[in-house]
Parts: C-alpha cells; sequence; structure tokens
C-alpha cells in the first residue's frame, strides 16, 4: 500500500457562510476555490439536511444488508440493463479489479425509452429501480434521501459556479430539467491484509459533485502530493468532492481528484451512502470563460489514455457502466463492447 499523508487532513467547509453575503460570503468562496485547488475534497457542514432522514437512510441501508442473499439478489444490477440494482463483493470493477463491496445502485425513477438501435447508446441508461419486495420502506426513504442530496448538490454546484465568478446558474441548461442522480448504498465487509485491501480502487468520479455520507467506520482515502490522505468519517458532515463535468468545464481550474476506499479490518465493516450529480444524459460539457486571473490558474482537462473523457454527457457516462460492470454489458449490450475499451483498465466508478 502507498504510504498515507497521516499530517494532512481535509478542509472543512461551512455552507451557510455561502448564503451570508458580504465579505463573509466572498472568504467562503476563497476557502472555496482554495479547497477545489488543492485535494479537491472538503468536509462540509452547515448542509442544512434533516438528520433523521440521514439517520433513517443509514438504518434502512443496514436493513437491506441484513437480509438473506436470495432476497437481496431478487435485485441483482445483471437483471437490469440500466445498470440499477444489487450487486455482490467482487462483481464491480474499479482499474480491471473486483471491488469488494455489496451495495445498491438506485438512479432517477424514470420510464426506459423505447429500445432503438440506431438511437444513440445512452439512451439505454434510462429507465426505473429495483425494488426488494422483502423491504418495501427501502423505495420511499431513499427516493426521499435521493431529492434532498440532490438540492443540496446543487447548492454546492451554485457555490462552485460563483467561485468561478459566473452567474451560480451557469450549469443549470445541462441539468434541468432531468439531471443525471445516482445513489449508492455501500457495504465494505471486513477482511484480513492478506485478501487484499481494495474496497473500491483508485478512481475519479464523473459527474459535477459527489456527496457521501458516512457512518463510522473510516476508509476513504484521497490523494494528496505526499501520498493518501485519510478522510475518516466525521458526524455531522458530508465528504465533498469534484467530478469530471467540473474539470471539464473548468479547464482543469477545479481537478477531480483520485481516490479509494481500503477494506476494513476483519470483524467490522464500512457503510456508506453516497451520491452523484450529473448532467443530463442528451447535454454536452460547455467550456467556461473564466476571468482572465483564473484562468491563468487552469491546468487544463487531465489527458489519460486509458481514461479518456468526453464531452458528450451520455457518452463519458456509459462508458464507465459498461467497463465497471462487464457482467451487465455481456448480458445486455454485447453490441457496445469493443476489444479496444475492454483492455482499458482505468475508469470512472460513477
Amino acid at each position: 500500500m502507498s504510504a498515507v499523508g497521516q499530517s494532512e487532513v481535509l478542509p472543512t467547509l461551512d455552507l451557510r457562510r455561502s448564503d451570508a453575503g458580504g465579505p463573509e460570503r466572498a472568504a467562503f468562496l476563497s476557502e472555496l476555490r482554495s479547497a477545489a485547488g488543492g485535494v479537491g475534497f472538503f468536509y462540509l457542514i452547515g448542509h442544512g439536511l434533516d438528520d433523521k432522514l440521514i439517520q433513517d437512510a443509514l438504518s434502512i441501508s443496514r436493513r437491506f444488508f441484513a437480509l438473506p442473499e436470495q432476497d437481496k439478489l431478487a435485485i441483482e444490477m445483471v437483471n437490469s440493463p440500466h445498470f440499477r440494482g444489487y450487486n455482490r463483493a467482487g462483481f464491480e470493477h474499479t482499474r480491471g479489479k473486483p471491488d469488494w463491496r455489496e451495495q445498491v445502485d438506485i438512479g432517477p425513477e424514470r420510464d426506459a425509452l423505447p429500445f432503438d438501435r440506431s438511437a444513440p447508446p445512452w439512451t439505454r441508461l434510462q429507465g426505473p429501480n429495483q425494488w426488494p419486495a422483502a423491504l418495501p420502506e427501502l423505495k420511499p426513504t431513499l427516493l426521499a434521501y435521493q431529492e434532498r442530496a440532490t438540492a443540496l448538490a446543487i447548492r454546492v454546484l451554485r457555490a462552485f459556479a460563483a467561485a468561478l465568478e459566473q452567474p451560480e446558474n451557469v450549469f443549470e441548461p445541462i441539468y434541468t430539467p432531468a439531471p443525471n442522480q445516482l445513489v449508492k448504498i455501500i457495504r465494505y465487509p471486513g477482511r484480513a491484509a492478506e485478501q487484499g485491501d481494495q474496497g473500491v480502487g483508485a478512481h475519479k468520479d464523473s459527474g459535477f459533485v459527489t456527496i457521501l455520507l458516512q457512518e463510522t467506520q473510516g476508509g476513504l482515502q484521497v490523494q494528496g502530493e505526499r501520498g493518501w490522505i485519510d478522510a475518516p468519517p466525521v458526524a455531522g458532515t458530508f465528504v465533498v468532492n469534484i467530478g469530471e463535468i467540473l474539470e471539464m468545464a473548468s479547464n482543469g481550474y477545479l481537478r477531480a481528484n483520485v481516490h479509494r476506499v481500503v477494506s476494513p479490518p476483519p470483524g467490522t465493516d464500512r457503510l456508506s451512502v453516497a451520491f452523484f450529480l450529473g448532467a443530463r444524459l442528451d447535454a454536452s460539457v460547455p467550456l467556461l470563460s473564466l476571468p482572465p486571473h483564473l484562468a491563468a490558474q487552469a491546468r487544463g482537462v487531465t489527458q489519460d489514455p486509458q481514461n479518456p473523457l468526453f464531452r458528450e454527457v451520455g457518452r463519458n457516462y456509459l462508458k464507465s457502466r459498461l467497463r465497471s460492470h462487464p457482467d451487465v454489458a455481456r448480458r445486455h449490450h454485447p453490441d457496445l463492447i469493443d476489444s479496444a475499451s475492454a483492455k482499458l483498465e482505468q475508469a470512472s466508478a460513477y
């Protein structure tokens, strides 16, 4: 395992300061720019999400993962052409290696589009979720959480726009009226070191921003200049990070950063609820015109031949889905798998 930058910690930002106006708001936006120009991750307080809903989301997730395996497999992702549902540990891949976590992927609750081979391939991603008959409370709880997390993510996105000295609504044309939303409830089982430590492999997120709720067990690590930075759970906070859409839109002034989760030790597990806000699948990511003093600090979009970035949102998102879930790709989308892309290992997980 690579060295961990034990002396480094993620900054903490208070979203209430964004609404304060005057010098307080200006200071907040300056701190947001600093966090974005550093590791691209920060703890968020003052977020306004109801604590009962947060606890309900964690509790219902625990109850789902405690179900008998047959009840969880009743909504197995491989049965969904839209990449929705349950995955056993080892069934999602990052950098070509299996991630040791079980999880449920829940997107926006929308009707599937008619199947048409002549249509853009990303149209196959839209469709209904799978919900467990054995736990009917999961659906209303997580859809309510998705709605509130979406509103929070949009507040954060508007703050990033202001930090870039753009109109706060500059991104609205590419996420309204139907943003790409994803909630993942995730359980990382504990395992011995000799069995491997990839809870989820090193990757970047593909959307606008990620809002991560952690329970009590650590494991999240963020890549820093001097090694991996631990991001342990902090009560009352979310961990927020930048996705690749913001990197492309800002020409790398905002940079999506690599992160991973290390498996917890035997006899423990790690629970988290991750929310990802993305643009509409039919949208294209614009290149913002930054003011000169910010444009001069833009580092350009990351050039990685193993993980090419596309401004066509649906194309970029479909790429990551096909590579992260090869079993779904083989069953439902064999015509979309080409030998060249199948060999690529570095992929965004989301």
